[in-house]
């Protein structure tokens, strides 16, 4: 594996990928990686020539009072993980590399899906994720980027900037990895005292329930909401929401088939986020469809 700290190296290492018409596949992280990060280059691996991951703390998705200071850097222990998952290039550049002038003049924001959730208690934030993502989509030139469903907010974004900025990249959604007791896998899952992480669990439980009473027909969202925000608070989590939307983020309809459930609420000083698609006559825990550019590998 290469490990490419400057732009100018990182091109010069895919030069011979890009005359040679190789797949190419991205999986921008911010370090600190754990299973979840490592099913995503394996996702990448399966269906790309060359995978290219990125590490970068990104200054731009960090609001005032937020962790960026104290968000985990493993650099070391992050690149031993890399080489077992067979990534090809690590991409760890510097914020001088990444924003050639600081603070960034030139800002990328994708308005509507970026106000609501996470991004009416985080401002700013989404429009840090589009900013380095169309960064990161140009100095790599992927065909496909990987991203995690349990972002399930930022995978939306994601979506729609690629869309509307024409960008020529295939974003491939990869399901959240769980452990044993329901948490959704995270890097700030590492603040969480003993105590906090035992009870963290009741997020997932949370969501399953809510899922439960959909599938036997309840459409009284608010209601459920309600519930779900009461429960949580009852053992110490203080909830930014609990919501109950269609697929594409819109409030849904009593006639819906199809949802996301979605969650993120503090826990002692850890913010913590999760979501669960639902579908009438399927489980929980809707898959992601395989990419149809996966046959362009042998």
């Amino acid at each position: 594996m290469k490990t490419e700290t400057t732009v100018q190296g990182l091109n010069a290492s895919l030069t011979a990928a890009r005359l040679g018409r190789k797949t190419i596949g991205l999986v921008p992280t911010m370090g600190n990686l754990h299973s979840g990060h490592i099913q995503l280059v394996q996702e990448a691996r399966r269906y790309c020539d060359l995978v290219v991951v990125s590490i970068f703390v990104n200054p731009l998705q960090f609001g005032v009072g937020e962790d960026f200071d104290r968000y985990p850097r493993t650099l070391d222990e992050d690149r031993k993980l890399l080489v077992d998952a067979s990534c090809d290039i690590l991409f760890a550049p510097t914020v001088d590399q990444m924003y050639q002038q600081w603070p960034q003049a030139t800002l990328v924001t994708v308005g509507g899906l970026s106000e609501e959730l996470c991004g009416a208690h985080r401002p700013g934030h989404f429009s840090g994720v589009a900013t380095v993502v169309s960064k990161l989509f140009n100095i790599v030139q992927p065909n496909l980027a990987f991203f995690g469903e349990k972002d399930y907010q930022q995978l939306a974004v994601i979506r729609r900037l690629t869309a509307d900025l024409c960008f020529p990249v295939e974003i491939i959604g990869v399901p959240t990895i769980r452990a044993a007791d329901g948490l959704a896998l995270s890097s700030r899952n590492a603040y969480l005292s003993p105590e906090d992480r035992s009870k963290a669990p009741l997020i997932y439980q949370t969501l399953n329930w809510i899922a439960a009473e959909l599938l036997a027909g309840s459409r009284e969202y608010d209601n459920l909401s309600a519930k779900a925000v009461a429960t949580l608070k009852s053992q110490g989590f203080e909830p930014d929401y609990v919501e109950i939307r269609s697929t594409d983020l819109l409030h849904p309809e009593s006639t819906a088939k199809e949802w996301v459930i979605l969650v993120a609420a503090k826990l002692g000083q850890t913010r913590l986020i999760d979501n669960l698609l639902v579908n009438i006559g399927k489980d929980p825990e809707l898959r992601s469809k395989r990419p149809v550019s996966a046959s362009r590998k042998a």
